[in-house]
């Protein structure tokens, strides 16, 4: 039997009150195939069934497993160049300069999702900034998903995966081949540290930042939502830090947290706190 209006209603309803992510009900197909393990491991025969079980019994456990399977985990190493060589010609050597007497470096990777971005700042600053291989350097990254933050915390990538974005001389420098997988160094993931967060809903005791990486999620959040999460990212952040969001994304509705930046040399915007956190 399938799914009627009302239960994919349900359904969108729940992964709002989940995890934020506002899901068009013209991508309601979208629920057919990624929820149908998640029904099968709940004893239900299909989607419609999963639906039945979540309203009649309301367990939370499955309530978080269909947010989970339903949240985008698209990434991929040094996804969008010009973020990067942002980051490696003017937004880090910045920080650098700010931070040489404290000799300490908190980022966050927000909605880290596989682990890619964190990984991908991990080895910039070991290629191009050994002149901090002694300081404090932290890179947490956040999602709401347990699978992928488990995965992340593997460290070891599938071949798909390290092809998509990764130049074969940083493989070669930063992993190493085991079987069918590629392992991050030791060195790469002593720098990064993965943890479950909802950026709606925090419950993490999480320190002040340095730079914030929070891309390609906000635009599956509503408005509402869009602005919790900003006042809860500039919270977290050093009154000099920066933040940079996806290509696609912007923070005119916090205009009153956050002044905007544009870096001529790479053509791309990024954003500072303003006012008070």
């Amino acid at each position: 039997m399938a799914c009627s209006d009302s239960d994919y209603t349900y359904l969108r309803e729940l992964v709002l009150s989940q995890s934020a992510n506002l899901i068009d009900p013209s991508r309601n197909a979208l629920f057919e195939i990624r929820l149908t393990s998640v029904a099968h491991m709940a004893g239900a025969s299909n989607v419609k069934g999963l639906v039945d079980i979540l309203r009649s019994r309301r367990p939370a456990h499955l309530h978080r497993a269909v947010a989970e399977a339903m949240t985008i985990n698209e990434t991929s190493f040094f996804r969008d160049l010009k973020p990067f060589n942002l980051l490696r010609t003017t937004i880090l050597p910045r920080l650098i300069e700010n931070r040489k007497k404290e000799r300490r470096l908190r980022i966050w990777s927000a909605a880290s999702s596989t682990g890619q971005e964190a990984y991908s700042i991990a080895m910039t600053l070991i290629e191009h900034f050994p002149e901090i291989a002694a300081w404090d350097v932290r890179i947490i990254g956040t999602d709401i998903s347990r699978q992928v933050v488990d995965y992340a915390r593997r460290g070891r990538y599938r071949r798909l995966e390290v092809n998509r974005g990764l130049p074969a001389g940083m493989l070669l420098r930063h992993m190493t081949r085991d079987g069918e997988e590629w392992m991050m160094s030791e060195r790469a993931r002593a720098l990064c540290d993965f943890q479950c967060a909802n950026l709606c809903a925090p419950l993490l005791s999480l320190p002040v930042f340095d730079l914030v990486l929070l891309r390609n999620v906000l635009l599956y959040f509503s408005q509402q939502d869009r602005r919790s999460a900003f006042r809860y990212v500039r919270r977290q952040m050093a009154s000099d830090g920066y933040l940079l969001l996806g290509n696609a994304e912007q923070a005119d509705e916090s205009t009153d947290l956050f002044a905007i930046e544009f870096s001529e040399n790479e053509n791309s915007y990024f954003y500072r706190p303003a006012g008070e956190r």
